[in-house]
């Protein structure tokens, strides 16, 4: 068998060598019409590697150039789908629908199958959706591309191919180095801080990674083992706070969940690792009982300023005034679940991005704090706000259901009672 397999690799080798010398002067376009051209596999692969390759070389010019072909070459024919559309509903017969699937998905959809073939694509095809969405700013139109890379990472990157990976102290240097490059709630400043963070006994981390990119963690989320829930990021990661055996824990708390890949943008993973994660944590941890975040309020302020309120706290904020924000916790909280509840889209769905996505898969507000991030991060986008979101699996499903049939946000009694209390702008009268 190894003898055999020598054999295969070195006519691969000679064969993508051969190949390479032939194509070195054809352009990227008429790599990409040889590669949807051809049928050989062994070719396929050479195509695939030589189009990865030459894309990675191109400047930012050549890139755009590269999704410019993809827009206009590679599209659908609207006649074509019109015609094939007709022959459906004259002959609905399996031949007509197959020509109308034929039509109706455009070649650049399979130029991206094709490219996928190769060992490492799928981490390069990631990287070049990154290129793509950098694009779509000046150039929307460019967006009908963006929709085929999202159909096809949403199969690709679905549920079922998925690996949970809890990350430890024992994790390898490359996967630790890339969870601090990649914590994007609360920063990691040091190897020291990432100690704490992974080696306690009453701390977990938990990664999504994909079987086509094993060293690259999709997405990651940071718990912490409590007794009841906390309400400030400042004692979860506090230095010399005391470390607490698991078994003596009640609550495990979501303190982070981080997006690593930029690339997979909309392709939704956080709903399915927190309950892969509430799940492995029963198991391990039967006593458990209560499953909270302790998430920012990203869209705080900014919310307010729009709406014309929280001038003064803002002021505070900016200047680090703690004993100010602190005499007034109650105002900051009441406002903070006043928008938590009730500030919304055009859509109707909740305004803050993190509620949306807690919210939507089920989640309730659980109590809202006070300078409980007075990190400058913290302190600039929610005054110092922070919100538990709870998972309680028994109300999942029906809270998930009030917010996608009615926008609906589910929220403890007490956070209700908060938001009632908000002092807001009267609204100004209309003069005759």
């Amino acid at each position: 068998m190894s003898f055999l397999a020598d054999l295969l690799s070195t006519l691969l080798e000679r064969g993508h060598s051969g190949a390479q010398g032939k194509l070195s002067s054809a352009s990227l376009r008429e790599l990409c019409e040889a590669l949807l051209g051809t049928s050989g596999e062994v070719s396929g692969s050479v195509l695939a590697r030589q189009v990865l390759d030459r894309y990675r070389s191109q400047d930012e010019s050549g890139r755009w150039s590269f999704f410019r072909h993809l827009a206009d070459e590679l599209d659908v024919d609207p006649d074509a789908i019109a015609a094939a559309a007709a022959a459906v509903r004259e002959d609905n017969s399996l031949k007509a629908y197959r020509g109308l699937m034929a039509v109706t998905e455009p070649r650049r959809q399979e130029l991206i199958r094709r490219l996928n073939q190769v060992p490492g694509a799928t981490e390069q095809l990631v990287a070049m959706r990154t290129d793509l969405l950098r694009f779509i700013k000046d150039t929307p139109d460019l967006g009908r591309i963006d929709y085929d890379f999202r159909h096809l990472f949403a199969s690709w990157f679905n549920r079922g191919f998925l690996v949970l990976r809890p990350i430890s102290w024992q994790s390898p240097a490359n996967i630790l180095e890339k969870i601090i490059a990649y914590e994007a709630v609360h920063a990691i400043t040091s190897w020291d801080d990432l100690r704490r963070r992974l080696e306690p006994q009453d701390r977990r981390c938990f990664a999504f990674f994909h079987p086509a990119m094993p060293e690259e963690p999709l997405i990651f989320v940071e718990v912490a083992l409590t007794k009841g829930v906390p309400g400030s990021v400042q004692k979860v990661l506090a230095e010399e706070r005391e470390e607490m055996s698991p078994d003596q824990a009640d609550t495990a708390v979501f303190y982070s969940i981080s997006n690593c890949q930029p690339g997979l943008a909309g392709i939704s993973f956080g709903n399915s690792l927190i309950k892969q994660v509430v799940a492995d944590l029963s198991r391990e941890l039967p006593q458990l009982r209560t499953f909270v975040t302790l998430s920012p309020i990203p869209g705080f302020t900014k919310w307010m300023r729009a709406q014309g309120m929280g001038e003064a706290l803002m002021a505070s904020a900016t200047e680090d005034e703690y004993e100010t924000l602190a005499k007034r916790s109650d105002e900051v909280r009441a406002l903070a679940a006043h928008y938590l509840i009730n500030a919304k889209r055009d859509n109707g769905s909740p305004y803050d991005p993190v509620a949306r996505f807690h919210l939507t898969n089920g989640a309730l507000v659980h109590d809202v704090h006070a300078l409980a991030d007075i990190s400058p991060n913290g302190l600039k986008q929610s005054c110092g706000a922070m919100v538990n979101y709870l998972y309680d699996i028994a109300k999942v499903e029906a809270n998930h259901e009030a917010m996608a049939t009615d926008n609906r946000v589910i929220a403890s009694r007490g956070v209700e009672a908060l938001a009632k209390a908000a002092q807001l702008p009267q609204p100004k009268k209309k003069e005759h």
